[in-house]
């Protein structure tokens, strides 16, 4: 069995900036660290997007910063957030396709992890996800590719409906095309996204989707509400994948929840 951390919608901010009253950097660090303690034999991490919360460059190095002891392997994506260019004259290692865009997959046993580009720059609502011809005929190479293992699709933008209105109206706008290739593949077993700020369990095309909450703000509970810019101070998270011989398990924790250790667990009564 293999272990996959996913953080997603960190939105770093520059030096002493807040969203609703909390640092961001502060909130991911101390998430990163709790994963790292908890769970050093991890494969890999990856970040799925909305990395800097106005694309700065300022914001990228505060994460590069951030990223510099990490001893796992970490894989960046994009979000609605996020621009390409800053963002690759700071990580300049970062895996791009010929077109520019920051998609790439990773192997892991059994398994094959693929990371889409969402990111539309030149959306009319400056925060709705695409995927277009480029970038879909990228993911059939990248499925043709993977032989016999089962295929986990990273997003940030989710493909499916959410209930959030406001989020789903910036949501992928032509998720149907992104699911129809995913369907036909047949060994897509399930899919990954953040941006909505909240842990979502679904099905797009009959695959299991899960969405993981920010380590920093969250999105309310209102579902209908046609704003997308709600937050609410609730506990940040991360998500833990597990790779198994039998599939895909999902976890997540609130990291900020009080600290819990073996010794304070309570016990059932027989």
């Amino acid at each position: 069995m293999h272990k996959v951390l996913v953080f997603t919608d960190i939105h770093i901010l520059p030096e002493g900036e807040t969203v609703i009253g909390l640092d961001p950097l502060a909130r991911f660090t101390q998430g990163l660290a709790h994963a790292l303690e908890h769970h050093p034999d991890a494969a890999r991490i990856v970040l799925c997007g909305d990395l800097a919360h106005n694309a700065a460059p300022t914001e990228y190095a505060r994460l590069k910063q951030a990223l510099a002891g990490c001893p796992l392997p970490v894989d960046l994506m994009l979000g609605n957030h996020d621009r390409r260019a800053p963002f690759l004259a700071e990580f300049t290692q970062t895996p791009v396709t010929d077109a520019g865009f920051v998609q790439h997959y990773q192997d892991i046993d059994d398994y094959r992890l693929i990371l889409l580009d969402t990111l539309n720059e030149e959306a009319d609502d400056t925060h709705s996800g695409h995927l277009c011809a480029h970038r879909l005929d990228w993911l059939d190479h990248a499925l043709a590719s993977a032989g016999k293992r089962r295929v986990l699709v990273f997003t940030h933008h989710p493909p499916m409906i959410t209930g959030f209105s406001g989020m789903d109206w910036i949501g992928l706008h032509n998720r149907a095309e992104l699911i129809e290739r995913l369907v036909a593949h047949g060994r897509v077993v399930q899919i990954i996204s953040g941006h909505i700020h909240r842990t979502i369990q679904g099905a797009a095309g009959g695959i299991p989707v899960s969405i993981f909450k920010s380590p920093c703000h969250q999105m309310p509970m209102a579902l209908g509400f046609q704003d997308s810019s709600l937050s609410i101070d609730e506990p940040g998270a991360y998500g833990i994948l597990l790779l198994h011989d039998d599939g895909v398990i999902v976890h997540t924790e609130d990291f900020t929840l009080p600290d819990q250790t073996p010794e304070l667990y309570a016990r059932k009564r027989p």
